[in-house]
């Protein structure tokens, strides 16, 4: 397992910045030449309230700074609305509504770490409100613990890959596609996960 830089704030944006991604006018996008692993995978990891969860950095299109969505009508409360991305209508999911990583007044606070996300799952785009991007992290199969056995009726763990000790705290890992292309979710059709 290894850390692949630490964060650094540029003087541009006041943001952390991540060594995985270049600015560009409109976000963060992956860097072309970022380093390759030797071995293991590599994960965005990323705050929901005291927690650290990880996700495959392949499925990561892009990071945004959060921007109000436009409402939709008679939406779940983690439905946050849509986007438009470059002429794309992005749907927005509060990741830290989803899970309840709110403060005691059931809120999720926004402030100035505050970002979005933008996935491409299953050939449709999809940004995620999470608290903030920490890191990208190395992480081979030896450091991944399988996920916990609990009953579904309790907890849905379905969509948790692992969870990695790293520095003497948990990264809780996602699969990230399989939670949004869930029925739950409502966001991509059954024909399109095909």
């Amino acid at each position: 397992m290894e850390t692949l830089q630490e964060s650094s704030v540029p003087a541009t944006t006041g943001r952390p910045a991540n060594p995985a991604f270049g600015m560009s006018a409109r976000g963060l996008t992956p860097k072309q030449g970022t380093r390759q692993a030797n071995s293991g995978r590599e994960f965005l990891t990323f705050r929901l309230g005291t927690e650290e969860y990880g996700i495959d950095i392949l499925k990561v299109q892009e990071i945004r700074s959060y921007e109000p969505p436009t409402k939709i009508a008679n939406a779940p409360a983690y439905i946050k609305g849509v986007v438009n991305l470059r002429g794309v209508i992005v749907p927005i999911i509060d990741l830290r509504v989803k899970f309840n990583c709110v403060n005691e007044m059931g809120e999720a606070e926004m402030n100035s770490f505050t970002v979005v996300i933008v996935l491409n799952v299953k050939g449709r785009v999809v940004g995620a409100v999470v608290d903030s991007v920490s890191d990208v992290m190395q992480l081979n199969d030896q450091a991944i613990q399988p996920a916990p056995e609990m009953s579904a009726s309790v907890i849905d763990t379905s969509y948790i890959t692992g969870i990695a000790n790293v520095n003497e705290r948990l990264l809780i890992l996602m699969d990230i596609e399989s939670l949004m292309s869930s029925a739950e979710m409502g966001l991509i059709n059954s024909i399109a996960s095909n």
